[in-house]
C-alpha cells in the first residue's frame, strides 16, 4: 500500500493509501469516528465507520488517545468541509504506541507552562504554521544569495574575543589554558570571505548575553550574514531592500496558509513587499521623534520605543542611515564628509517589530582600523588576522545581519520571538 503524505493527498483522490502519523484530535457522531491525524505536513480528517472497519477496531477506535502514533489505511475522496478539502475513508488502522495522558489539551495553557513543554508544544498547529514559516524564511534566505553568485563562507561559533566589546559574551573554558567566546556575529571573519571570494554570506546560530527581557531578545538566535568586497553604503542598503522584499514575496507566495491560519493580515505584509523602502538620515529620525515628543539627544542609540515611533510613518521597513559614531561599532568606517557619524544602517520593519538588519561600510583603512580597537579598549593580539586584511590588499566592503527569529516574528504577526525559534534561550530558560 502507498505511503503518502498529508500535503500530498491530492494527487491521489480515489486512491487507496496509508498514512504514517499522530492522533491530533477524535470525535465521534453515532457509528462514525471522524480520527484527526497530523504527519507533519499537515492534518487529515480520517472517516472510520463501524460498517467499514467492524466492531473491534471501532470500538478501539473510540478510546484512542491525543498523540497516539498510528498507520491509517483507506481511500482518499475530496470533502470540503474537512481540513484541506480531502479526508480518508478508513478500512483498517494499526497503533504504533499510545499516549496516555498527554499534558497538551485542546484548553488554555499558560506560557510558562508551554515553554515547560516546549518539546511538545512544537507539535501544535499554531507552532507548526510558526516554524514552517521560519523554514520558508530561512530557504529563502539562502536561495536568495545562491541566486545572486555568493558563497556560503562558515564563521566559528568559538572565538577569541569579541566583535562588538566584550560585556555580553559567553564566556568559556578552553581546555583549562585560555578563554574562548560564543560568536556574537560572523560579520568578522565574513569580511575575511569577502576579501577572498568577492561576495559571501554566512548563516548559524549568534549567542548574546545581554541581561535583556524584552520581547525581541533571545540569547541564542540565528543570523544571516553577507559581506561584499567593494561595496559602499549606498549598495548595502539597496541589497538589504532587496533581500527583504524577497523574502517576504516569497513567504506570501508559498506560505499564505500557515499566514491565515495565524490570522495574518496579508495586506500590511503584501504593502511592505514592495520597493523602494524610504531612508532617512539619523539626523531626521531625531526630528520626527522630538515632533512626536520624544526626549532624545543628538549621539543617543535608538531604543524598541523609538524605533516603533519611527517606523509607524510607514507601511515599508524604513532605513535610518548615518548614525552617530559614538553609538555603533569600532569596525564601522566615519563618514568622510561627516567624522562625526558611521557609514552605517537600521533597517526597521513596520507594525513595532523594530531593527530586523543592522549593518555598514567597514573601516578599510589599517591606521583607522588599529586606532579604533585602541580607542574602543580592545586588546590588539586577538584581532592582528583581522588587521591583516587591511595590510594586504583592502578594499572598500560592507555588509549586514538580519536576524531570523525578529524576521519570522514580523511575517507571523506574533508578539514574543520566543515563538520563532524551535527552543528558545532567554535569561530564565535554559531548559527543554
Amino acid at each position: 500500500m502507498a505511503w503518502v503524505y498529508i500535503e500530498d493527498l491530492g494527487r491521489h483522490i480515489g486512491e487507496e493509501v496509508t498514512l504514517k502519523g499522530w492522533l491530533y484530535n477524535r470525535r465521534s457522531s453515532g457509528k462514525v469516528h471522524f480520527l484527526l491525524v497530523r504527519d507533519g505536513t499537515g492534518i487529515c480528517q480520517c472517516v472510520a465507520s463501524h460498517a467499514d472497519i467492524g466492531p473491534a477496531a471501532f470500538a478501539e477506535a473510540d478510546h484512542l488517545s491525543q498523540e497516539t502514533s498510528l498507520e491509517v489505511t483507506g481511500v482518499v475522496r475530496e470533502d470540503k468541509r474537512a481540513p484541506g478539502g480531502r479526508e480518508l475513508a478508513v478500512k483498517h488502522f494499526t497503533v504504533h504506541a499510545p499516549s496516555a495522558d498527554y499534558p497538551i489539551t485542546p484548553k488554555e495553557h499558560g506560557v510558562a507552562f508551554l515553554l515547560d513543554l516546549r518539546h511538545l508544544w512544537v507539535r501544535s498547529a499554531r507552532q507548526h504554521a510558526i516554524l514552517r514559516v521560519r523554514s520558508e524564511v530561512e530557504a529563502a534566505c539562502r536561495d536568495f544569495f545562491h541566486e545572486r553568485g555568493f558563497i556560503l563562507f562558515d564563521a566559528p561559533i568559538l572565538t577569541p574575543t569579541s566583535c562588538e566589546g566584550t560585556t555580553n559574551l559567553f564566556e568559556i573554558d578552553y581546555f583549562g589554558e585560555r578563554k574562548a567566546y560564543l560568536t556574537q556575529s560572523g560579520q568578522l571573519y565574513a569580511e575575511a570571505g569577502a576579501l577572498a571570494f568577492g561576495k559571501v554570506y554566512c548563516f548559524g546560530p549568534t549567542f548574546r548575553a545581554e541581561k535583556s527581557k524584552t520581547r525581541r531578545h533571545l540569547t541564542e538566535f540565528w543570523m544571516v550574514e553577507p559581506e561584499v568586497a567593494y561595496f559602499t553604503l549606498d549598495e548595502d542598503m539597496q541589497l538589504a531592500e532587496d533581500f527583504v522584499s524577497y523574502i517576504l514575496t516569497r513567504v506570501l507566495q508559498r506560505r499564505r496558509d500557515e499566514l491565515v491560519a495565524l490570522d495574518r493580515d496579508l495586506s500590511k505584509l503584501e504593502r511592505a513587499s514592495v520597493k523602494p523602502y524610504p531612508r532617512i538620515t539619523y539626523d531626521e529620525a531625531i526630528d520626527r521623534l522630538r515632533a512626536k515628543g520624544f526626549e532624545v539627544k543628538w549621539g543617543d542609540d535608538l531604543g524598541g520605543d523609538e524605533e516603533t515611533a519611527l517606523s509607524s510613518d510607514f507601511d515599508t521597513p524604513v532605513l535610518v542611515h548615518r548614525y552617530p559614531a559614538q553609538c555603533k561599532a569600532f569596525y564601522m568606517k566615519r563618514d568622510p564628509l561627516r567624522p562625526e557619524v558611521a557609514l552605517c544602517v537600521d533597517m526597521l520593519a513596520p507594525e513595532g517589530y523594530g531593527e530586523i538588519i543592522g549593518g555598514g561600510q567597514r573601516e578599510d583603512d589599517y591606521d583607522q582600523l588599529k586606532q579604533r580597537l585602541i580607542d574602543h579598549k580592545l586588546p590588539l593580539k586577538p584581532f592582528n588576522w583581522y588587521l591583516d586584511l587591511r595590510r594586504y590588499g583592502s578594499v572598500p566592503h560592507a555588509g549586514f545581519g538580519m536576524g531570523i527569529e525578529r524576521m519570522t516574528a514580523w511575517c507571523c504577526g506574533i508578539h514574543h520571538i520566543r515563538e520563532a525559534i524551535p527552543f528558545p534561550r532567554m535569561m530564565e530558560r535554559l531548559e527543554p
